[in-house]
């Protein structure tokens, strides 16, 4: 699940796993999110560590905390994460690929006729 020793911190891989479970709907509006105990547990890391991450969701206004209650997923976490990611991973995503298809030569014309091929296979695919 997590990359102990990948690039990026474990806490911003713990915000990133809750991001996750907030956009595939497994963690919906208003519901508690996990503590940073139970976190801590279940990816075997230090509570603060844990902590660290649900501090980056609510300082992102993706969580909220409720006092005495636990910490729960905002009305609105889901549109905002769909908006963020599709700014901002889109965006990286189409940087590599144009990156790539310059490096190999390939125009854009050729770049779109393979992306049009590759969505018509997967839809294809699916029924």
């Amino acid at each position: 699940m997590l990359e102990m020793d990948g690039s990026k911190p474990i806490y911003v891989q713990i915000a990133e796993w809750l991001e996750k479970e907030i956009i595939d709907e497994t963690l919906k509006s208003d519901e508690k999110v996990y503590s940073q105990y139970q976190l801590a547990d279940l990816f075997n890391i230090n509570p603060a560590t844990a902590g660290k991450g649900l501090t980056l969701l609510i300082d992102a206004e993706i969580i909220y905390k409720r006092r005495g209650l636990g910490t729960f997923v905002a009305s609105d976490a889901r549109e905002k994460l769909l908006a963020k990611r599709k700014v901002h991973t889109l965006h990286r995503l189409i940087e590599e690929l144009l990156d790539e298809a310059e490096l190999l030569g390939i125009d854009e014309q050729h770049l779109l006729s393979k992306i049009r091929a590759t969505r018509n296979k997967r839809e294809g695919d699916l029924r």
